[in-house]
C-alpha cells in the first residue's frame, strides 16, 4: 500500500510539475515606446491628411515562439500633423483633431488595443502579413472589436511587427465632417475610414 501512495505522489508531482513547465513557456516582451509609431491617413472628397501617434506602453506575449497576446496603450495627446508644412494651418488641424469634434484628447487621453486572438496565415510570403489579429479598440470610452492582417516576427533578441488597422471613425463617435451623422455636406466630407499604419518593436 505504501508503494502505492508512493507511486501516485511521484505521478501527481510528475504532472503538477510538467503543467508548470507549460506556464513558462509564455514569454511576454515590452513594446520600446521609441522605436515604435503609428501613422495615420484620412481622407476626404478633396483630399487627404497624414499625421504620427505614438505609444504609452505595451507588451506582446509568445508561446513557443508564436504571438498569443498583445496588448498597446496609444497616447492620444501625441497625435500629430505631418503633411501639412504651414505652422499656423498645422497647429489648426492639429487642434481640431484633440478637440471634441475628433479625438477629444483632454477627456480621453488614452486608446487601448487588447488582442484576442492571433490566426497564421497560411501561404503567408516573406515579410508579408502572417497573422490575422483580432482584438478590441478602445477609442474616447468606446469598444469595438477590430481585424486585421499583421506581419510579425518572433525574433532571439525580441519581437518586430507591422500592420494597417482601418477603423470607421463613427463607430467611435467621431462625427465631425461625416455623412454617417450629417447630410448635405458636399465635398465638405471626411471619410469614415482612418487607415492605421503601425511598425513596432520590442526591448
Amino acid at each position: 500500500m505504501k508503494t502505492i501512495l508512493t507511486t501516485i505522489t511521484a505521478a501527481l508531482i510528475a504532472v503538477s510539475t510538467f503543467a508548470g513547465n507549460g506556464d513558462t513557456e509564455k514569454t511576454t516582451h515590452t513594446v520600446n515606446t521609441e522605436k515604435s509609431t503609428i501613422f495615420w491617413t484620412g481622407k476626404k472628397v478633396t483630399g487627404m491628411h497624414t499625421g504620427t501617434l505614438m505609444l504609452k506602453d505595451g507588451t506582446v506575449t509568445v508561446k513557443d515562439g508564436i504571438p498569443v497576446e498583445a496588448m498597446m496603450t496609444m497616447n492620444m495627446t501625441t497625435i500629430e500633423v505631418t503633411d501639412i508644412q504651414d505652422a499656423e494651418m498645422n497647429g489648426k488641424l492639429k487642434g481640431h483633431l484633440h478637440s471634441p469634434d475628433f479625438f477629444s484628447t483632454e477627456e480621453n487621453p488614452e486608446g487601448v488595443f487588447k488582442s484576442t486572438s492571433f490566426t497564421p496565415i497560411e501561404g503567408a510570403k516573406d515579410r508579408m502579413p502572417n497573422y490575422t489579429v483580432k482584438g478590441m479598440l478602445t477609442l474616447k470610452g468606446i469598444t469595438h472589436e477590430v481585424e486585421f492582417p499583421a506581419f510579425v516576427a518572433v525574433r532571439d533578441n525580441g519581437i518586430v511587427a507591422n500592420g494597417k488597422i482601418t477603423i470607421d471613425r463613427s463607430k467611435w463617435d467621431i462625427k465631425y465632417g461625416s455623412s454617417s451623422f450629417f447630410e448635405g455636406l458636399g465635398d465638405k466630407v471626411i471619410y469614415d475610414d482612418i487607415d492605421m499604419n503601425f511598425v513596432l518593436s520590442t526591448k
